[in-house]
């Protein structure tokens, strides 16, 4: 087993350097997968490090990486005027990935693990067909009637009305001085603010030069474990079936969980991938890409979708 990861870059078809990082076995790897992590908005990869740690020590290879903007991808003259959408996140950025894993790696399963918009974004990328698995964790397109009725207007002030407005004065999100996660595009943040329910109506276009948006979705046949959180007030169980019903073709399976399933008080939208749950969540994505199945009792509580 490689004891140490590997940093790199990838470049996108629009020639921007994504930064990553791979955690890879030697010898041979025959019946191996290799897991591709795709990060929630604004959250940097290197959150999802140790459970892409645990993941190689249970026999995977991993890369993770950044969106363009975003930690090692942000660029060296800074956020201001800089340019990205959540169409280049899936269309360039995690595309990119997927080729350098299908030149990198042959011949083994590509399965990918998606958190919140990267639920999204897979759809988004030319080589979605070459998947063979994905979960997915609270992913949904940020719609805010979705949201927890009970947190709605206050989600609705801070996500849709202030954070835009800080980012049209600044040039961006100033995410990390604020301590709402990491710096932001604007026009990330003018996407998210203004997410329409019909995949067709989405505000993609920052810019008059973006090229169309690519309908991707029904390229993507893998087999799909989504999982939502009960106290997610994000991915409610209707945001995350809104996103499943955009991947028509794929085989789609929904697993809904309570906080009380592994005696915790809560979990939320971004802590499955938080250490404390190595010994209790960690095993069900595991279980799911190297087998997909769940174990008992969770296997009886998955909803086919479609």
């Amino acid at each position: 087993m490689t004891a140490h990861p590997r940093d790199f870059q990838v470049v996108t078809a629009d020639q921007l350097l994504i930064g990553a990082r791979e955690w890879r076995h030697d010898g041979d790897a025959s019946g191996r997968n290799v897991v591709v992590i795709a990060p929630a908005t604004s959250v940097r990869a290197r959150y999802y490090h140790r459970f892409a740690e645990y993941l190689h020590a249970s026999g995977c290879d991993v890369v993770t990486f950044d969106y363009r903007g975003i930690g090692a991808s942000r660029p060296l003259g800074g956020l201001r005027r800089f340019n990205a959408s959540y169409v280049d996140w899936g269309r360039y950025d995690l595309e990119a990935v997927l080729q350098y894993v299908t030149s990198r790696y042959p011949g083994q399963p590509i399965d990918v693990v998606a958190h919140s918009i990267g639920g999204f974004t897979l759809g988004l990328a030319a080589s979605s067909h070459r998947v063979r698995r994905a979960l997915t964790v609270g992913a949904q397109i940020a719609y805010w009637p979705d949201y927890n009725p009970r947190k709605r207007l206050q989600m609705v002030l801070r996500w849709h009305l202030f954070m835009p407005l800080v980012a049209w004065l600044f040039g961006y999100f100033p995410g990390a001085r604020l301590g709402w996660l990491e710096d932001t595009p604007l026009g990330i943040v003018r996407q998210w603010s203004a997410l329409h329910r019909d995949f067709e109506k989405q505000p993609w276009k920052t810019h008059r030069t973006d090229p169309p948006l690519p309908l991707q979705f029904e390229l993507f046949r893998g087999d799909t474990l989504a999982i939502s959180l009960a106290d997610d007030d994000w991915g409610t169980p209707a945001a995350i079936r809104r996103l499943l019903d955009l991947y028509k073709h794929a085989q789609r399976h929904h697993l809904h969980l309570t906080p009380a399933d592994i005696g915790v008080s809560q979990i939320g939208h971004f802590a499955y991938f938080n250490s404390r749950f190595a010994d209790s969540l960690w095993p069900l994505a595991l279980r799911w890409l190297q087998t997909g199945a769940m174990p008992a009792p969770f296997a009886a509580r998955l909803c086919a979708v479609g």
